[in-house]
């Protein structure tokens, strides 16, 4: 059979060289949708290196000497005194897991820190974010170590000054593991006198659900007790029970049990509103781009599907005359499917060789740094391949069955 329809192919050659260049175009074409989605959708499939799950911000105020309330004359040393306190109580809540301090630090964060680490001749990129945070931070965002270090124990480790935690691909440039480095001693902050022990790598963390983890930095270091105030990021996780109505509640007790000296709660957001706000950009973005793809698709489809449905409709006679012949509509339907399938599988080769110099000629989406990689690449060419495969399919079967039904002599009569 196979023989039979080279020959056909090859009698038709005429209709049949613009059906294989229109082939040819779709299946670029196809390739480089099929591509930047299917980044997307790696990207956004990535682990994100913490959990928001249950997890709230809660942003402090300070009283004035306006507010009948206020007390004046505080010290510094009281005022750390009233922001222990407050993280006290809050850590004693029956609802909460676990509270934290933090500058710059919790996720879909905008504002941002850098941090400047070295090891022997090492140096981390300069946009490597810097998180002073308090040791339950890693409870609170559930951040886990490369060997298996679980958030209490990273948050034991923290407990120490002399001790930090970062990323995994701080030194990516390098091709060196910071897990490789673990227990090794770093000059950090530009301080070439003192070093600091590395206690654990920790999980690549992502900036946003939109950036891979390979390309976000990031270090953590225990806040300065002396730093620490009510205008810091003061992040708690609930226990899972005990999250629905949560903001509500706080809320209620605030007034009578979360007013400490000069501070009060002032207000409360979910990190899932925190992620949507910070990532709405991106999201009305990528929607209005996969709106335009989605319209791309479509008129593809269409096109293909027409250009099949009317050559198949075209032939109505040669389908009546293998009726006539004794050709059942099974094999009748087998070969003008085959015939389809087989002009795409001779195309295929040449667009996979035109897809492979769009990709080297960095013409595509980028991901893990590169444009082109083999897996990807054989991936999307055979998800197109698969995809025009179906239209050609739809695009001949529909016509060709209402062709099979109308009887033999019919069909060349009208012919």
């Amino acid at each position: 059979m196979t023989k039979k329809l080279f020959t056909q192919i090859k009698n038709e050659w005429r209709s049949n060289t613009w059906l294989a260049l229109e082939l040819l175009v779709v299946s670029v074409v196809m390739w480089y949708i099929v591509d930047d989605i299917y980044t997307q959708t790696a990207t956004a499939m990535e682990p994100r290196g913490f959990d928001i799950e249950h997890c709230y911000l809660i942003n402090m105020g300070q009283l004035t000497d306006k507010s009948p309330d206020y007390i004046p004359g505080q010290s510094a040393e009281d005022r750390q005194k009233d922001v222990q306190e407050m993280l006290d109580r809050l850590k004693h809540r029956p609802d909460v897991e676990a509270v934290s301090l933090s500058q710059n630090s919790y996720p879909y964060n905008g504002s941002n820190s850098s941090a400047e680490v070295r090891y022997d001749t090492l140096q981390a990129p300069n946009w490597t974010i810097r998180s002073l945070v308090t040791p339950d931070f890693v409870r609170v965002f559930r951040y886990r170590g490369t060997r298996g270090e679980t958030p209490e124990q990273l948050a034991a480790m923290l407990e120490k000054d002399d001790q930090f935690l970062a990323s995994d691909n701080l030194f990516r440039k390098y091709d060196v593991p910071l897990t490789s480095l673990v227990g090794k001693r770093f000059y950090l902050f530009g301080d070439t006198t003192s070093t600091v022990r590395l206690a654990a790598a920790i999980q690549n963390v992502r900036y946003s659900d939109y950036q891979q983890a390979r390309s976000s930095y990031r270090m953590l270091y225990k806040m300065p007790s002396a730093w620490m105030d009510y205008s810091k990021e003061w992040c708690v996780r609930v226990r899972p029970d005990q999250d629905k109505g949560f903001i509500e509640r706080l809320k209620a007790d605030s007034e009578k049990l979360y007013r400490v000296g000069n501070i009060f709660i002032a207000e409360v957001r979910s990190f899932a509103d925190i992620r949507d706000d910070f990532q709405s950009g991106w999201v009305t973005g990528l929607r209005s781009y996969m709106v335009g793809m989605g319209f791309l698709l479509l008129n593809i489809f269409l096109g293909l599907l027409g250009t099949f449905w009317f050559r198949t409709q075209q032939r109505r006679a040669e389908i009546a005359l293998h009726k006539a012949h004794g050709a059942t509509d099974r094999i009748i339907f087998r070969r003008l499917l085959c015939e389809g399938w087989l002009l795409l599988l001779i195309v295929n080769p040449i667009a996979l060789v035109i897809d492979y110099n769009l990709a080297h000629l960095e013409l595509n989406s980028w991901r893990n740094g590169t444009t082109l990689e083999g897996d990807r690449l054989l991936i999307c060419a055979a998800i197109t391949f698969l995809l025009i495969a179906l239209m050609i399919a739809v695009g001949i079967g529909i016509p060709a069955r209402k062709a099979m039904r109308v009887q033999p002599a019919e069909a060349l009569h009208d012919e």
